[in-house]
C-alpha cells in the first residue's frame, strides 16, 4: 500500500514537473513572439526608408503605394550623395563628433572618479550642485552662448561646437561615478600601499574595469553630436563649414518632394550610428544598466 502511495506520488510529481516545463516553455515562446513583433514594428519604418531609396521619382508617388518597388535603382545613392557637397558635410561631422567625444570622456571622468573615490569636504553638496546643471534646460543656454562665442569671434567655425563637451556633462558625470562605486575600495587601498598614485590607479585600475560605462557615454555623446541640428544652424554660415545633419535640412528645403533621393542620403547618414551601436551594444547595455547600482 506504501508503495502504490509513494508511485502515485511520484507519477503526481512527474507530471506537474512536465507541466512547469510546459508553462515555462510557453511563456518563452510568447515572449519571442512579443519581440519579434515589436522588433518588426521598429524595423518597419526603415524598412520603408529603404525600398523608397530605390524606387523612381514616379514610384514614390504612386497609389496604390508599393512597398517593393518594381525596379531598383541603386543610382539614387550616388545622386543624392552628389547633390549637396555631403562629402564635406561628413568631414566636419566627424571632426566635430570626434573631438566632442574625447573631451566628453577627460572632461567626464576626472570629475566622476573624484566624487566617487576622493574623500573631500563638501563632496556631496558639489555633487548635488552638478546634478541640479541638469534642470536647466538647453534653450535658456542658447543666448549666453551664442553671444559668448560671437565676442569670442568664434561664429561660423567648428569650435562652438566641440569646446562645450571639454567641460563636462552632468549626466554623463553620474552614469560614470555610479559605476565607479561598484569596483572594491580595496583595489584602491592595495594599490596605494604598494605606492600607485590616484593617476595611477585611475588609469590602470578604474578605468580598464568600466569599460561598460565608458563605451555607454561614447555611444550617448557619438549620437548627440552626429545628431545635432540646433547648435550648426546658430553658429555655422558657410555652406562649406556644414555637418550632415544640417545638409540634411538644406537638401529638404531644396528638394521638397524628391522622397527617393532624400532617403538614400538619410540611409548613408544613420548608416554610422547604426554600425556603431551593433559592435559595442553589448557593452553599452551593460553600461547603461548596470551604473545605477553603486549608490553611496
Amino acid at each position: 500500500m506504501k508503495r502504490q502511495s509513494r508511485i502515485a506520488a511520484e507519477i503526481a510529481w512527474s507530471a506537474g514537473g512536465v507541466s512547469t516545463i510546459r508553462k515555462a516553455r510557453a511563456a518563452r515562446t510568447a515572449a519571442y513572439v512579443l519581440l519579434i513583433a515589436g522588433a518588426g514594428i521598429y524595423l518597419l519604418p526603415l524598412l520603408w526608408m529603404f525600398t523608397t531609396s530605390l524606387k523612381s521619382s514616379q514610384g514614390v508617388l504612386s497609389f496604390p503605394p508599393e512597398f517593393i518597388p518594381s525596379t531598383f535603382h541603386w543610382e539614387n545613392y550616388p545622386d543624392g550623395w552628389k547633390a549637396l557637397p555631403f562629402t564635406r558635410f561628413t568631414i566636419n561631422t566627424v571632426l566635430v563628433t570626434g573631438l566632442s567625444v574625447i573631451g566628453t570622456l577627460i572632461s567626464c571622468i576626472l570629475p566622476a572618479y573624484a566624487f566617487a573615490r576622493l574623500k573631500t569636504r563638501g563632496r556631496g553638496a558639489i555633487f548635488a550642485i552638478t546634478l541640479a546643471t541638469m534642470m536647466i534646460p538647453a534653450e535658456v543656454l542658447l543666448v549666453p552662448q551664442f553671444i559668448m562665442f560671437s565676442k569670442a569671434g568664434m561664429v561660423n567655425t567648428l569650435w562652438p561646437l566641440i569646446l562645450p563637451a571639454w567641460f563636462g556633462n552632468a549626466f554623463y558625470i553620474f552614469l560614470l561615478r555610479q559605476f565607479f562605486l561598484t569596483i572594491p575600495q580595496e583595489l584602491d587601498d592595495a594599490a596605494r600601499i604598494d605606492g600607485a598614485s590616484d593617476w595611477r590607479i585611475l588609469w590602470s585600475i578604474i578605468l580598464p574595469l568600466s569599460k561598460p560605462p565608458l563605451v555607454a557615454v561614447t555611444v550617448f555623446s557619438f549620437v548627440a553630436n552626429w545628431n545635432n541640428v540646433i547648435g550648426p544652424i546658430i553658429y555655422l554660415r558657410s555652406l562649406d563649414k556644414y555637418t550632415l545633419a544640417v545638409g540634411l535640412k538644406l537638401f529638404q528645403g531644396q528638394h521638397v518632394t524628391d522622397y527617393n533621393h532624400m532617403m538614400a542620403v538619410s540611409l548613408i547618414t544613420i548608416a554610422p550610428i547604426v554600425v556603431v551601436f551593433l559592435l559595442v551594444q553589448r557593452a553599452f547595455i551593460q553600461g547603461a544598466t548596470l551604473t545605477g547600482m553603486g549608490g553611496r
